[in-house]
């Protein structure tokens, strides 16, 4: 017996519910979607809806034949930084490796010179039009690292600016530490006593004022080693948070396994990895987070084993790994998009890595990137025919309304 007791309710729509269904997508054609506080109160035939809700007195909106989604969720992105970085897009365009440009002191310690010059202030103005472009293609939910500051100080900040964001905008904001991204440029000759710094007091005080909820790593040739990262990941661990790592993003250095074998929310990028790893992850359950604008910036040429990952039942996300220098992205669906032509996915795999699997990857999934009875009410309304159309034209945004803890969103 349906009680009608509901605040709002949305009928005429096609719910791509993105749970287990008759197709990719979990669809229900001409469904309503009924919202209580700040949940989903209740999803079911559009007549039926109607005239519950005709009946209670619910304020009834008219989807019309839109569809809609589960808010979309960018599970990895560094969009709190200063400067840019657009002198070295024009130095690889000339030839320049990622790798050159780093180790000539370009690349991360640039846009870390840039950051630690900023204010708080200024580092929340610099995100908000970065911001404001993500909400307004469906997101509801993006994790944000910190990473360009590499002293205790600029840390804190830059995960103070992303606490900042998700009271400041409509959107929920997920921190991460990311404590190991490069070495800086006054430890050079002290790599041990950086590590230890930043698995220790920088740490224990970040998990004690709880500026995060996780921490991650860059575990690679021209970052940190497998042994570095592993320091970290353990005493993270013991603070209680939780972890993701860039793995294998320029080469396999069993990184994944490394992951894996911490309970890793998440191993990014993956273009480098081996059937170790694949396996490894598929035991531990860790998402595989795909990252194919920093694929597309970079120029990369071995995308990451999809079908490898896909067939050992690794889940797979996909995000904008927005920042300055390998990923200045600020379109969630550009990235599907890139991830279905470069990658392999399919639309369903696309948008499933953006919803569902992307709330995995964030440790949120118990209420969110699904339409279900129970979780939060976050969901998209897209003016498209079929969903597939969401990963198919290039610079379009065909959403056309946006509801956040179960209310109408303004436009951005």
């Amino acid at each position: 017996m349906v009680d009608g007791n509901w605040d709002r309710v949305w009928i005429n729509a096609h719910l791509a519910t993105m749970t287990p269904g008759a197709d990719d997508y979990g669809s229900v054609p001409d469904a309503a979607i009924a919202v209580r506080g700040e949940s989903i109160a209740w999803i079911g035939p559009a007549v039926v809806a109607a005239r519950i809700a005709s009946a209670a007195g619910v304020p009834i909106h008219d989807a019309t034949g839109l569809w809609i989604t589960p808010g979309l969720i960018d599970c990895h992105t560094h969009i709190v930084y200063g400067g840019n970085r657009v002198a070295e897009f024009e130095q690889r365009l000339r030839g320049a490796s990622y790798e050159e440009i780093a180790r000539a002191g370009g690349g991360i310690q640039s846009t870390v010179r840039a950051t630690r010059a900023e204010s708080p202030e200024r580092l929340l103005a610099s995100a908000r039009s970065r911001i404001g472009r993500l909400l307004a293609e469906g997101v509801t939910t993006i994790e944000i690292k910190s990473g360009y500051g590499l002293d205790e100080a600029t840390e804190r900040r830059m995960l103070a600016v992303a606490r900042e964001i998700g009271r400041e905008w409509p959107v929920s904001v997920r921190t991460t530490y990311l404590g190991l991204h490069a070495l800086p440029v006054e430890y050079r000759e002290r790599r041990s006593a950086y590590v230890d710094a930043v698995s220790g007091a920088w740490l224990e005080g970040i998990a004690a004022s709880g500026l995060a909820d996780a921490v991650d790593a860059f575990c690679e040739s021209i970052a940190f080693t497998p042994a570095e990262t592993e320091r970290f990941l353990g005493a993270a661990r013991r603070a209680g948070l939780a972890i993701h790592v860039h793995a294998g993003q320029l080469s396999d250095l069993g990184a994944a396994e490394l992951a894996a074998r911490h309970g890793a929310l998440s191993a990014d990028h993956l273009e480098y990895v081996g059937a170790e790893g694949v396996r490894a992850l598929a035991a531990a359950g860790t998402v595989a987070v795909l990252l194919p604008c920093a694929y597309f910036t970079l120029r990369q040429r071995d995308p990451p084993p999809v079908d490898a990952l896909r067939a050992a039942g690794v889940p797979l996300a996909v995000a904008t790994d927005c920042n300055p220098g390998t990923s200045p992205c600020t379109s969630i669906l550009l990235a599907l998009a890139i991830a279905c032509t470069a990658f392999g996915l399919t639309p369903g795999e696309a948008l499933r890595g953006a919803t569902a699997n992307a709330a995995r990857a964030l440790g949120v999934a118990h209420d969110r990137g699904t339409l279900e009875v129970g979780k939060r009410a976050d969901f998209a309304l897209w003016a498209i025919d079929r969903p597939a159309e969401l990963c198919y034209a290039l610079g379009a945004n065909p959403c056309v309304g946006v509801v956040y803890r179960g209310r109408l969103r303004d436009p951005v």
